[in-house]
């Protein structure tokens, strides 16, 4: 079987082929950059590089959020489009779990966050069990405070991944102390291969109901929903 597999939710950008569970080729970048621009000249050229035709594929698979909502929509909309023009299935995993998978030698539990500005985390906290990685406390949109204090009545260890840790590095260490742990800068980055080994195990749906998971509403869908509430309340 193969897969591709594609991750845009972020800065980051991943794509990665698998034959069954062996990686055959991944391209990631950490650059400021268009993703609708670079993303599929990045799929081609992987593509091209390990021999292997659109028309030999057998499944995508798209990171689909949290994160940013650009890039969910640019990851989702190419995913779809392919796998719809191939006659393939599509699969959408969290952004999160997909980071997560690179705590899998880490006996405690793993939290993935991504900054949501203002104080406010996409975060959800993961362990690896039995070889799968298991949620342990469901995905949010939180304060980072908030969720700290969540995480410090576990009394466990905490490793903690994502490529905005410095600008949070100084609260969760006052707040967890020596229970928190910090990951290598080289684990901080999702990786597509790992969102594919993750998607394989996953049911496939249909390329219609596959929806973003934001998380939270856009700031301006928020407002629209607000001002529409205001209306109807005079």
């Amino acid at each position: 079987m193969k897969i591709l597999a594609m991750d845009t939710s972020n800065q980051v950008l991943s794509v990665a082929l698998l034959d069954d569970k062996q990686l055959i080729g991944e391209i990631t970048t950490n650059i400021a950059k268009n993703h609708s621009v670079r993303l599929m000249p990045a799929v081609e050229k992987l593509m091209k590089d390990v021999n292997v035709n659109p028309s030999e594929l057998d499944r995508i698979i798209v990171a689909k959020g949290p994160g940013s909502y650009t890039g969910v929509r640019i990851g989702l909309a190419t995913a779809k489009t392919m796998a719809w023009a191939l006659g393939i299935p599509v699969i959408g995993v969290s952004s999160l779990e997909a980071l997560a998978y690179q705590g899998i030698l880490f006996d405690g539990i793993i939290c993935p966050f991504f900054d949501a500005r203002r104080g406010l985390v996409y975060t959800g906290a993961y362990q690896w069990k039995n070889e799968k990685l298991e949620t342990v406390m469901e995905e949010e949109n939180i304060l980072m405070t908030e969720w700290l204090a969540k995480l410090k009545k576990s009394g466990e260890k905490v490793l903690f991944l994502s490529q905005d840790t410095e600008a949070f590095k100084e609260l969760i260490t006052e707040c967890l102390q020596d229970k928190a742990v910090f990951a290598d800068a080289s684990l901080q980055l999702p990786r597509a291969a790992h969102l594919a080994l993750l998607g394989k195990e996953k049911e496939a749906g249909s390329v219609h109901t596959l929806v973003p998971n934001y998380l939270r509403l856009a700031e301006a869908e928020a407002n629209w929903q607000k001002q529409q509430k205001e209306k109807a309340d005079l």
